[in-house]
């Protein structure tokens, strides 16, 4: 033990005897029913970003939580720079220097950017302007490499807004271990560059980095060891050059993974009846114009891919096509027949099913059970109820049936369900939706914090739904899954398409040109 220990401590550059930053001992924590933890053993020493690994509900979320203080380990030992610790709450942890930044953002969303910035930071000046406020929030953000707007209120800000500060938040605070879960969920490419940057720069300093994703490529880049928990337990920790993206993933599922092929057919032509018409959609808010004069057919069959940096459009744009938002300006037709002022049940009960961006908020009622969750498209429906009357049975067995086919593991169907894990809540719903998707799904980010076997099996579905005929618009951040399974790829900017590419004359180059602002026809 004494040997690797040496090995690791070389490895990294550090003084013989250099004690971990965090060490973990034994770790074990456990639910009704669920081994959540157990047994844990884990270093993370000065200078290094450690990347955490497992499919969704192996642990990852609760072990972080054990040592920033949120849940309380059933045994085992948190030790600290050598000193055993027990957190009593999350600010014992961040006075140790442990910051983490969350899959659940912990923002106050009535609040500005810059007020959640300073809220509860003791280098918060007592008396402050507003302005000086904005003023030092921007001064951090250009510092630290990250994007964010000071007078924003929280609430207002997509999901990759919103995750940008809280990554800001944590790394102003200066921490010595910092534990990012799935940060670049919501990045694009350049901001998860200019983030790497920064962690970079962080463990140089001497503090340490815990990396949780399930983006591999990520992992090989930026971590110098991993360790993959399946179950609840360690399978193994390996030091990252001595992995490929093929080894750590099936050391995270236990079985070797095969991608799914896309089989893709000759994308619909467009030429016949479009099942969805958008005609010059436009929608002002509070904040302005968010989205102008939106213009796109939707053919059954196909999958219309999405591209754009977060908060260019796209969440708006699928409550337009959900019935959720009622656009300003312009026209919504879904089989020939305006639809325009719908409404949501209405888009709902014509088969068209919306996984939103925000699993947890948008998607689901936290504080209701799992079975309300699970069956409450369905609920008024045929066989939950007949004859105005409920069938509670009905509904447990629907419920049972949708995680079983979405492979949720569920404790207990009456606990909120807040309480399961992110991947799981998107699995939830997502199958939700896909049941009631008869002609269109609309998939905003679906792969957001999907460990890559659960991605694999959802693209399975999205296939086998265009395959039926039934047309998926498929927003995302990621590229290359627009590209490997869209027939087309729109690309979002300010609230307006830059223009709309057959994936099979697209490249990377161009769409990212296009993200930036650069119209189609500019580019020839």
């Amino acid at each position: 033990m004494a040997r690797q220990t040496a090995s690791i401590q070389q490895r990294l550059g550090l003084t013989p005897g250099t004690p971990p930053i965090l060490a973990l001992k034994g770790v074990s924590k456990y639910f009704p029913g669920v081994i959540a933890n157990e047994d844990v053993d884990i270093d993370v020493y000065p200078g290094e970003i450690h990347a955490l690994l497992g499919e969704n509900g192996a642990g990852k979320s609760t072990l972080m939580n054990i040592v920033t203080g949120i849940y309380k380990m059933d045994a085992g030992e948190v030790i600290i720079e050598g000193h055993a610790r027990d957190f009593s709450s999350p600010t014992d942890a961040i006075d140790a220097g442990i910051g983490m930044v969350h899959q659940h953002f912990k923002l106050v969303r009535a609040f500005t950017v810059a007020e959640n910035i300073h809220l509860g930071w003791p280098q918060t000046p007592k008396c402050i302007s507003k302005r000086h406020l904005e003023s030092r929030t921007h001064a951090l953000a250009q510092n630290l490499g990250l994007a964010v707007k000071p007078e924003a209120i929280v609430a207002n800000l997509s999901t990759g807004e919103q995750q940008r500060v809280e990554i800001l938040r944590v790394l102003a605070r200066d921490a010595k271990l910092l534990i990012l879960d799935e940060p670049t969920a919501v990045l694009t490419p350049k901001e998860a560059r200019e983030l790497f940057a920064a962690l970079r720069a962080f463990v140089a300093r001497g503090n340490a980095v815990i990396f949780i994703s399930h983006k591999l490529d990520e992992v090989m880049e930026v971590s110098n060891r991993v360790t993959v928990l399946r179950g609840g337990k360690k399978v193994a920790t390996e030091w990252t050059d001595t992995c490929t993206e093929n080894s750590l993933a099936q050391l995270m599922v236990g079985r070797e993974i095969v991608l799914t092929e896309t089989q893709k057919k000759t994308a619909p032509s467009i030429k016949t009846a479009p099942i969805l018409n958008l005609s010059d959609i436009s929608l002002t808010t509070d904040q302005g114009t968010v989205l102008n004069n939106i213009s796109f057919d939707l053919a059954a069959g196909e999958i219309l891919g999405i591209a754009g940096i977060a908060g260019n459009g796209q969440r708006e744009l699928t409550y337009v096509m959900s019935g959720l938002s009622t656009p300003s300006s312009g026209m919504l037709t879904l089989d020939g027949k305006d639809v325009t002022k719908a409404g949501a049940r209405t888009m709902a009960q014509t088969g068209i099913g919306h996984i939103p961006e925000d699993r947890l908020h948008s998607g689901m009622a936290p504080t209701l059970s799992i079975t309300d969750n699970a069956v409450l498209r369905e609920y008024a429906q045929p066989p939950l109820t007949r004859k105005g009357w409920f069938s509670p049975k009905g509904a447990a067995n629907l419920a049972r049936e949708i995680a079983r086919v979405a492979d949720v593991m569920v404790p207990d169907f009456n606990m909120p369900a807040r309480n399961l894990s992110g991947g799981n809540q998107q699995r939830l719903v997502a199958r939700r939706e896909m049941r009631i998707a008869e002609k269109i799904l609309i998939a905003a980010y679906p792969s957001r914090g999907l460990d890559v076997g659960a991605i694999n099996t959802m693209m399975r579905y999205f296939i086998e739904l265009r395959d039926q005929g039934v047309a998926v618009v498929l927003i995302s951040e990621e590229l290359e899954e627009l590209m490997n399974f869209s027939d087309r790829i729109a690309v979002m900017f300010h609230g307006e398409i830059m223009g709309i590419i057959p994936t099979k004359d697209a490249d990377v180059e161009q769409i990212g040109l296009m993200m930036g602002g650069t119209r189609q026809e500019d580019l020839t």
